[in-house]
């Protein structure tokens, strides 16, 4: 599987926006199984209304399938309304999207296609030029024995992203004792992370999040409006709250929050260790947070390299 997803990033790197319509896709093998097919149409703007828009755009592989900007922009420049999170490490998650509103990869996979501000492209059209050309009617043919659908069209991007975990970190070798794949800093980040940084308390499990939605401060019903996951549930214990994301390669992601708000990491650790010193008035927040952590200069620094430690080898270099 790991020299399945080595290959995959290489192939992206070559072809982001090397497809156009569809019908020609030069610099792909023809793809030989769901996985395969899937990545296709992953990178390909077939997808969107203007034939300039594909999910790799925005969940840019190089950067763990997350994007460099607070707000990506869609089809004609529109601007999204929340920042983009990484593709990366979503086969165990039981929710997607900040809110909650899908509850598999398959449909969170037809949200941002036929998404307005996104790719604007209902899925019925996507389906019609999907089968207008040669190529797509051939793969779908071979790999699922029927034409270009809903089903099997978001079924091929989900399984696609599925082979998008990733493993290869020196938290993982210091997991498999290793003592030495981690730094004294990121070991005593470690313990900050899981004491008195309180980070543990949300972020735990093999991709450090408990598939909870979480009120961390950033909803204060005025400049901070995003009412988070009470659009999708009207439940206003709900109001302000968003899913916790996964921590495996943060470093490499930003920006941060839902709303791309904290441009580093540094910036997020500041954040939690005195959120009301930066946001005044939040409404519904967390009791974790009713309390200023205390973290030190050095405290917090440890936590980084902490943070650090959860980037796979191949983003090394990479982190903001």
């Amino acid at each position: 599987m790991k020299a399945h997803v080595a290959l995959v990033f290489i192939l992206l790197s070559i072809v982001i926006y090397a497809c156009g319509s569809g019908e020609s896709l030069p610099t792909i093998a023809e793809p030989t199984t769901k996985e395969e097919l899937g990545k296709l149409l992953f990178l390909d703007p077939i997808l969107s209304q203007n034939n300039q828009i594909s999910c790799a755009s925005c969940h840019i592989p190089n950067y763990a399938f997350a994007d460099t900007s607070a707000l990506s922009k869609g089809v004609e420049g529109k601007l999204g309304t929340r920042n983009t999170p990484s593709a990366m490490n979503l086969s165990s998650r039981n929710h997607f999207f900040y809110d909650g509103r899908a509850a598999s990869l398959e449909e969170q996979a037809a949200g941002p296609i036929e998404n307005s501000t996104e790719m604007n492209l209902p899925i019925a059209e996507a389906i019609k030029k999907l089968n207008a050309g040669k190529n797509y009617k051939a793969y779908f043919r071979k790999i699922y024995n029927d034409l270009p659908n809903r089903n099997n069209l978001l079924n091929a991007i989900a399984a696609f992203e599925r082979t998008l975990e990733t493993s290869d970190t020196p938290f993982d070798r210091f997991m498999k004792e290793d003592e030495n794949a981690m730094s004294d800093a990121a070991k005593r980040g470690q313990k900050i992370f899981n004491v008195k940084g309180k980070c543990f308390d949300c972020h735990f499990g093999p991709d450090f999040t408990g598939d909870q939605f979480r009120n961390i401060g950033l909803y204060n019903g005025k400049e901070l409006n995003d009412k988070g996951r009470f659009d999708f549930t009207k439940d206003s214990t709900d109001i302000g709250k968003f899913k916790v994301p996964g921590l495996r390669n943060i470093a490499v992601t930003a920006p941060y929050m839902h709303n791309g708000i904290f441009k580093t990491l540094a910036e997020v650790i500041d954040y939690y260790d005195n959120p009301t010193a930066f946001v005044k008035g939040s409404i519904n927040s967390d009791s974790l947070l009713l309390k200023p952590l205390g973290l030190s200069s050095s405290e917090k620094s440890d936590l980084l390299k902490f943070l650090e430690s959860l980037t796979d080898d191949r983003f090394t270099g990479l982190s903001k």
